[in-house]
């Protein structure tokens, strides 16, 4: 799977594991989770200026199977679903 932003610049296409990986990055506290306001912070931080604290909290409920309030390593395909049914990121099949 690659996500994309929707609006077709190839420069910005990242695999679900880079994007994991840039999403880790983001994750403050160091404890492997990615709370409310890490999500706020990592989707401002890639110019996504109007991502209120109300659509993070959307996002991790949405994610967030185990109900303990944030997105664990094995919840973050369901963060790349919501990133990409709310956010305007496409995914990309590649075959070879």
């Amino acid at each position: 799977m690659a996500i994309s932003n929707r609006s077709g610049n190839q420069g910005n296409e990242i695999t679900a594991e880079e994007f994991k990986r840039w999403l880790k990055k983001f994750d403050a506290d160091r404890d492997g989770r990615i709370s409310v306001e890490e999500l706020r912070q990592a989707i401002r931080a890639a110019g996504g200026w109007w991502f209120c604290t109300r659509k993070a909290k959307r996002g991790v409920k949405m994610a967030d199977k185990n109900l303990n309030g944030a997105i664990d390593d094995y919840e973050i395909n369901n963060l790349v679903d919501f990133a990409q049914q709310y956010l305007g990121l496409s995914s990309d099949q590649q075959y070879a």
